[in-house]
């Protein structure tokens, strides 16, 4: 691929995967903002894979996670979790220390919503485990505050 184009995929992947917080921040949404919600974090992870840079892609699947988990849509939330966890896998000497708890939360929210508690609660804990060795303390204030979302969402 020419560097133009990896170019071009990064900023696209970048710009959408940023775009789908703007939906995910609104208190309510519509059903045609849902929509895009859905496209735009797709169209990220589109982007991403195309790249090829498996912590990023990683990223882009836990956002498709948290899109459905946000909508209420185990399977797909559940589905992209498992995605995330693979890429993680699949790179982990190329992951960063947030990248870890991340997967767990991906997995805690969507179980959250699935009715799945008790594994909702058991990757809750993974995910504050791994969380707590995060070095740069923006980055584990960042995923403990989504950690916190989910916790009091299941109390």
């Amino acid at each position: 691929m020419a560097e133009e184009d990896v170019e071009l995929h990064r900023r696209l992947g970048k710009e959408l995967f940023n775009h789908v917080w703007d939906f995910l921040s609104l208190d309510e949404r519509t059903p045609e903002q849902e929509a895009e919600m859905i496209h735009t974090t797709h169209a990220s992870a589109y982007h991403w894979s195309q790249v090829g840079e498996g912590p990023r892609l990683a990223r882009a699947e836990w956002q498709c996670s948290w899109v459905y988990s946000e909508l209420e849509r185990p399977e797909p939330a559940l589905y992209h979790a498992h995605r995330c966890e693979a890429v993680c896998r699949a790179h982990e000497d190329e992951l960063e220390d947030f990248d870890l708890p991340a997967m767990h939360e991906a997995f805690a929210r969507a179980h959250l919503v699935a009715g799945n508690r008790e594994e909702a609660l058991h990757r809750l804990k993974l995910a504050s485990d791994l969380c707590a060795r995060i070095v740069d303390p923006e980055d584990r204030e960042i995923i403990q505050a989504q950690i916190d979302s989910i916790a009091h969402a299941a109390a």
